[in-house]
């Protein structure tokens, strides 16, 4: 076996995919988007979400897009499109969330080219201060809408906003409410319903659970509750999902007593930072081969009851296992959850292998 490695668990994903599809079914909410872009893709984890009654998948990046053909699912692109792209964006997805008058016309354009209708969502800026065109500017929200209904190699799909991502704004009914007035004039304006008007991502599952959605929304667009089990308003797990669907395995490379302050001069660490040291006196320590190089260090906790992260460099994670329930010593593999930050690094990183349980 290879470390550092990625565990997978594949049925947990499964349950976890299958179980918000009924939650938000039971919501009134139809139609799921399950996104990819924190597994980058990963084509074992895109076929088991598949596999379950979402009707979307959905990306950030063309090249994750893809990997998703042949699947069965409408493909979303998340990230604004490069205009640039326009060509690959209509071959690789069959809807993108879009803002710029400019970038539809060259959307507009490579639908034709292809012989394609290409489906839009528009997205609205609700003050997370993100991509969207800005709710306040209630005419070019409408402009936007009649430029893609007039265009006959585009289709309005519907309208979507983002919210946590950047400003940290949390998703409440008033915004919300906002939102949907907003999706409510464009369809005066355009004369039809819009079938697709997504309430925002993992975020919004507080608002859902608590029956506070407001009425009108058709779809979520989740990505960590899949992953981690968790909302991202406040972290919570959520019940009856599994919090531990992947964990990631290093290998200890050193298992030694040391004092637990550095003996010397202190200045900077590689990185450029000045370390803050406790001494504790003497401490069974361990190095496990995986750094800052391979993946963020940061979110990685040790699932070994009394292990403890001390520090990480570019190649090794020093633990304290002073107080480990397990006796431990070099060759022996520690296994660690992760956070967001922690599984996106894990699965972009060329140095972290990953091992698959069905």
């Amino acid at each position: 076996m290879m470390y550092p490695r990625l565990l997978i668990d594949l049925g947990k994903l499964r349950h976890n995919g299958e179980a918000l599809c009924r939650l938000a079914a039971e919501r009134g909410v139809a139609d799921l988007a399950f996104v990819t872009k924190v597994f980058c893709a990963d084509g074992e984890i895109a076929r088991t979400l598949a596999e379950t009654p979402c009707r979307y998948l959905a990306d950030s990046r063309i090249e994750n897009l893809e990997k998703l053909a042949g699947l069965g699912k409408d493909r979303i692109l998340l990230r604004l499109p490069m205009p640039s792209q326009a060509e690959a964006v209509v071959r690789s997805a069959e809807i993108s969330f879009n803002s710029e008058p400019a970038t539809l016309g060259a959307l507009s354009a490579a639908a034709e080219k292809a012989g394609k209708i290409h489906r839009v969502v528009l997205m609205i800026d609700l003050g997370d201060l993100r991509e969207g065109i800005f709710f306040e500017n209630r005419e070019a929200v409408f402009a936007a809408a009649e430029q893609v209904e007039a265009d006959p190699w585009l289709e309005l799909l519907g309208a979507a906003f983002n919210l946590t991502c950047y400003g940290s704004v949390l998703p409440s009914v008033e915004n919300l409410s906002v939102f949907l007035g907003l999706v409510r004039e464009m369809e005066e304006r355009i004369g039809r319903r819009l079938s697709f008007v997504s309430g925002g991502n993992s975020s919004s599952l507080p608002l859902l659970l608590s029956g506070e959605m407001p009425g009108g929304v058709t779809n979520l667009r989740l990505g960590e509750a899949v992953a981690l089990g968790r909302e991202t308003a406040y972290g919570q797990a959520l019940e009856g999902l599994f919090q531990d669907a992947v964990c990631l395995e290093a290998e200890l490379v050193e298992v030694q007593t040391k004092p637990s302050y550095p003996v010397g001069e202190i200045g900077v660490n590689a990185f450029g930072e000045r370390g803050s040291y406790v001494d504790l006196g003497p401490r069974r320590r361990a190095i496990a081969a995986i750094g800052r190089q391979d993946m963020e260090c940061g979110g990685l906790r040790p699932m070994i009851p009394g292990v403890t992260v001390v520090g990480a460099s570019s190649d090794h994670l020093i633990l304290d296992i002073t107080q480990s329930s397990q006796a431990l010593a070099v060759g022996d593999v520690v296994p660690f959850s992760l956070d967001y930050g922690g599984l996106l690094r894990g699965f972009t990183s060329p140095y972290v292998q990953r091992a698959y349980r069905r």
